[in-house]
């Protein structure tokens, strides 16, 4: 075996062992209060602002004219 061939096959070792414990790490017990608490961040954002009394009194003067 080449140096190339063993270097080849300790690297896709170590990269599948990498993979695995990213998988595992992400779908742990202990991780899922913080991705579910990422998974929810868009929906904790206030909703748009209502109108300000002057965008209303604005819109208001322009629909009279």
């Amino acid at each position: 075996m080449s140096f190339y061939s063993i270097a080849g096959t300790i690297t896709t070792v170590v990269s599948f062992v990498a993979f695995i414990a990213i998988v595992a790490w992400a779908w742990s017990a202990k991780r899922r209060k913080a991705f579910d608490e990422a998974a929810n961040a868009p929906f904790a954002l206030p909703d748009d602002a209502a109108p300000s009394a002057a965008a209303s009194e604005q819109q208001s003067a322009e629909r009279r004219s």
